[in-house]
């Protein structure tokens, strides 16, 4: 598990900040992972992801699961396209 790897696109936000803000804080619900460098609040896409995130984190059950950094980025990338579209309607 890549600790580095950026969950949060639109501010950077690593698996390694996510998890030190959740042992730290112990959050009562994932939104509040956005007070961790404001992830989640951007294009919200990671928001499925800090989810489950939490919900591990919750059942202190650790293997966070995220698509190959390539992979996630495309992924993204269709997302907003996608959102453009619809807003564009």
């Amino acid at each position: 598990m890549d600790l580095d790897r950026k969950v949060c696109l639109c501010f950077d936000v690593t698996l390694r900040k996510l998890l030190q803000f959740l042992r730290v804080t112990k959050p009562h619900c994932a939104s509040q992972l956005s007070e961790c460098g404001g992830a989640g609040t951007g294009c919200g896409w990671c928001r499925p992801f800090l989810e489950q995130l939490h919900r591990s984190h919750r059942a202190a059950d650790l293997p966070h699961v995220l698509p190959d950094p390539a992979r996630y980025r495309a992924d993204r990338t269709e997302f907003l396209e996608r959102r453009n579209d619809s807003n564009r309607s």
